[in-house]
């Protein structure tokens, strides 16, 4: 029976240690969702294991193959060059594939929604709630073009309006977006952390969402981020998959 490929999920990193933390958990909440699937962590900065410490480590288990997950919610620097150059830096005799990003994807509009009523919100507010879509924001033109689509998307499910902001290298900033919906006249205003894990970025998010009515998690260890991080693996082992008929 062919051994499945190692999941191998890579986390940007932070100093500040709800990041990590929150990284893990979700690693473990995954790890339920698909008992038996090797699933391991590795980060780019700040962190340890280091993703080069554990390509070497399985390596020297005797690994071969390993689907690389960036655990990245838009394709932009990072994913594009950051991981690629690590993964070519990784020991030749592993087979290494890169899982695309995690979104877009509605699992994470689920997720997102999920956070907001956890916050207080119900369905029945949805009509007449308008929501940031705040995320950590970047300068690959891609990735804004991304997220502005999301919020488009979004609206459609039954919100009052939905306006993307963004917490660093991009406008509008969270509490722009969140005074342009109090002008829309929407009856209340949530703030939508689009992030994974807390840290500077999403503490900006939440001191830019001062004036809202109400400003969720982020999205962390939801359920539906897993089911997305094992929908991203199986999509990246698939051709293998095809070619051995499975």
């Amino acid at each position: 029976m062919r051994t499945r490929p190692v999941l191998l999920v890579i986390a940007h990193g932070s100093r500040d240690p709800r990041h990590a933390a929150t990284v893990h958990a979700l690693v473990e909440r995954v790890r339920s969702l698909r008992p038996g699937l090797r699933v391991e962590t590795g980060f780019l900065d700040f962190n340890v294991p280091s993703v080069h410490g554990v390509l070497e480590s399985l390596a020297a288990q005797g690994a071969r193959d390993v689907v690389a997950l960036p655990l990245l919610l838009t394709r932009a620097f990072h994913a594009k060059a950051d991981i690629p150059a690590v993964l070519r830096e990784a020991p030749a005799r592993l087979r290494i594939r890169q899982a695309e990003v995690l979104g877009p994807s509605p699992l994470l509009l689920s997720a997102l929604e999920r956070r907001l009523y956890e916050a207080g919100l119900t369905p029945a507010d949805k009509s007449s709630t308008g929501v940031v879509l705040a995320s950590a924001g970047s300068s690959d033109p891609e990735a804004i073009a991304v997220i502005a689509e999301i919020a488009r998307e979004w609206r459609h499910t039954g919100w009052c309006a939905v306006r993307p902001a963004f917490a660093s290298a991009s406008l509008p900033r969270t509490e722009e977006a969140v005074r342009e919906l109090r002008r829309l006249g929407c009856a209340r205003v949530a703030v939508a952390p689009y992030v994974l894990a807390p840290g500077f970025l999403p503490d900006r998010i939440a001191r830019g969402a001062a004036e809202a009515d109400v400003c969720a998690e982020v999205l962390g260890a939801a359920p539906e981020v897993a089911r997305v991080l094992l929908k991203r693996y199986d999509q990246a082992r698939r051709p293998a998959l095809t070619a051995l008929g499975a």
